[in-house]
């Protein structure tokens, strides 16, 4: 069906990936346009099926699952294709790094099933997958870890012309807080925190609220700890 969602596998394991296709297959709405064993097959699988979404395994022979999402995510021939990543641990040191290369969001590989199909779902719709205490883990990582780029200034933000709304809706964002939630703490209605968050995404060359996590701590409108 023209409207399913297009999903490619991408796990060095076999059973896995099986496992992943015959879960996605069952779902309605859902279809597996595509698998790969390795990073590199995975770049070369999105580029010919122009994929929804790819679940993405960080290690893998050939090319890292980092590497593949960087030039997945980099290309504008797939600018249309989410990156969701697969980790065995939820404090993986490449976590951080995936999310920086463009990565929508991650899941536990031991994650129930019936949330990595909602997971699918919210990262084929550019939402992002950062639930409040996963968001609190990667700060906490980020914080602790080595310096990885000097940080852009904070007026990098009114460069963009960012309101101050704009600003509050951000750092809720940043706080793994949901439109809803959003809506409610600020006292605005969900299309209208919606329409800011879409403002946000361009104004911010953002490819989702994954990246808009990033960077806001990156530009230290929030930090590690602040509430």
């Amino acid at each position: 069906m023209s409207g399913d969602i297009r999903v490619v596998v991408a796990d060095d394991q076999a059973l896995l990936r099986g496992s992943f296709r015959v879960l996605i297959e069952n779902e309605p709405g859902l279809t597996v346009v595509g698998e790969a064993a390795t990073g590199r097959e995975a770049v070369d699988v999105a580029a010919r099926e122009h994929p929804d979404v790819v679940l993405m395994d960080v290690r893998m022979p050939e090319m890292d699952g980092i590497e593949a999402t960087r030039r997945i995510c980099g290309s504008p021939d797939m600018s249309g294709t989410h990156v969701l990543i697969l980790t065995m641990f939820d404090l993986d040191a490449y976590v951080y790094d995936a999310l920086r290369a463009g990565a929508g969001g991650f899941l536990l590989k031991d994650t129930p099933p019936a949330d990595l199909l909602t997971g699918v779902r919210v990262v084929a719709s550019g939402e992002g997958l950062l639930a409040p205490s996963v968001t609190r883990r990667l700060i906490e990582e980020f914080a602790r870890g080595p310096e990885r780029e000097p940080r852009p200034p904070n007026h990098a933000l009114e460069r963009a012309g960012i309101t101050d709304r704009e600003r509050q809706v951000l750092t809720l964002i940043a706080r793994g807080l949901t439109n809803s939630e959003i809506a409610e703490r600020l006292r605005l209605s969900v299309p209208t925190v919606k329409t800011h968050v879409s403002h946000l995404l361009t104004k911010l060359d953002s490819r989702d609220r994954a990246q808009l996590v990033i960077l806001a701590y990156e530009t230290g409108l929030v930090s590690a700890g602040s509430r």
